[in-house]
């Protein structure tokens, strides 16, 4: 050999080495290209691919799991606050508490069209109407239940999204003033159909010397609907204002000024502006005063949701250190050809990082799109879990909601995204910095 073809040789080796000992820039090809071949390897060659299946698979169904419970978290949080927004007021406008000549206790409103206007004119409310409230028992060919009665104007009535836009409507709504507008439970329960008379009873009845007499009156059934929450289709019967002041002796007044506001999630800053509205004294009852039980109950369950299939995740990516650690053990030799060619401590640490990370982030990939197809595809998948359980899986009656909702949000689907993919970077450092620190002489002694 020539001096300088020799010369030639020992430069191009001496570049090579002095270009892996730290002279490029971090994750470069080769790194990848060498942590492919390490993830691609059969077994017969030391490689470890039946437990990069398994880390693959058990972050995918972990990740699916944690986007599906969210989703279905998500859809019932949204389906049940509207229905509570949909069919109910935001805000309930009431007198103050005070007792009558019978020593009762007494919150109607004698100036209701007044404090209704008065409210209208507040900025953010969309919609005031007065209303008459009250438990009766309703009655149809022997079949009794309890109910509760609104009274509301027509004009009133139509502007109740989930009752003028149900899920399910019998009947013409434009009819209401000749008669009543029942839940779809209700009709269940007695056996009622548009065109039907319902009896309805109540012990608060006409007032005669010999005492308080029951009140019974019969209404013909114009139009019945379903909202899709149980409590309001098993109970509420729609009954005309007019109507409903002559039937539970309310003449002049209302028991209530129900408003709808244009943002409901600020009901506690419209507070102070509709006290202040009205020169009448009245005390004021929110959408979240009656169902905060509810809505407190939902959010810890959310939370803790959470942390439990965060554990789940968790474990799903152990896996890869599992798989790393063996990686790391069949490839000792290859880890110290490599450092003695000079590969730096830094581009080891990165080739089984960039094994692990891989492994993460295809799992997690499959993860999303698996939880979200459970998602969007809940309703054939429900209803064939249901037919497998011989049906009666849901219960609307302790649900409170028809069927089981499903809503994906982009926020919930980023959170299960970037627990699993920083999860899966974390615990694959611990394997990778133990490869990286290998003795080269020892991995090559016994080789």
């Amino acid at each position: 050999m020539t001096p300088a073809r020799f010369d030639s040789r020992f430069r191009a080796n001496q570049y090579g080495q002095d270009k892996m000992a730290g002279r490029t820039a971090p994750f470069s090809r080769f790194e990848f290209l060498i942590a492919w071949r390490y993830l691609r390897a059969r077994r017969a060659e030391g490689g470890v691919s039946a437990m990069t299946w398994i880390s693959f698979l058990g972050i995918a169904l972990a990740v699916a799991a944690l986007i599906a419970t969210l989703a279905v978290r998500s859809g019932f949080r949204h389906e049940f606050v509207g229905t509570i927004l949909g069919a109910n007021p935001h805000v309930s406008v009431q007198g103050t508490p005070r007792y009558d000549d019978a020593g009762r206790l007494d919150r109607t409103l004698e100036d209701y069209a007044a404090v209704a206007e008065d409210m209208r004119a507040v900025p953010g409310v969309i919609h005031a109407a007065p209303v008459i409230r009250g438990q009766v028992m309703a009655t149809h060919d022997g079949w009794n239940a309890g109910v509760e009665v609104v009274g509301m104007a027509a004009e009133d009535l139509a502007d109740v999204p989930l009752v003028a836009e149900p899920e399910v409507a019998q009947g013409d709504l434009s009819r209401y003033a000749e008669g009543v507008a029942i839940g779809s439970g209700v009709a269940r329960d007695l056996g009622l159909t548009v065109g039907d008379s319902i009896r309805l009873i109540s012990p608060d009845g006409a007032r005669t010397p010999f005492g308080t007499s029951p009140r019974v009156g019969a209404y013909e059934v114009v139009y019945i609907f379903q909202v899709g929450r149980w409590d309001i289709d098993r109970t509420r019967v729609y009954m005309p204002f007019a109507e409903a002041q002559s039937y539970f002796n309310r003449d002049g007044v209302a028991d209530a000024v129900e408003l709808t506001l244009a943002d409901p999630e600020a009901v506690d800053a419209m507070a102070l502006p509709l006290l202040q509205a009205t020169d009448a004294r009245v005390t004021l009852w929110s959408w979240r005063d009656s169902n905060g039980a509810f809505l407190q109950a939902l959010t810890m369950e959310d939370n803790v949701m959470f942390v439990i299939l965060s554990i789940l995740v968790l474990i799903a990516t152990m896996n890869i250190v599992s798989g790393l650690i063996m990686l790391v053990k069949n490839k000792s030799a290859d880890i110290g050809i490599l450092r003695t060619m000079g590969l730096t401590e830094g581009s080891v640490l990165r080739v089984f990082f960039i094994c692990g990370a891989s492994v993460g982030l295809a799992g997690t990939a499959m993860g999303v799109i698996m939880g979200c197809a459970f998602a969007y595809w809940i309703d054939p998948i429900f209803e064939f879990v249901n037919f497998l359980a011989g049906g009666g899986v849901w219960d609307p009656s302790v649900r409170f909601l028809s069927a089981l909702p499903a809503r994906l949000e982009l926020g919930d689907v980023m959170s299960a995204v970037l627990l699993s993919l920083g999860l899966s970077f974390l615990v694959t450092i611990f394997p990778a910095r133990r490869a990286a620190r290998m003795n080269p002489v020892e991995a090559l002694r016994y080789e």
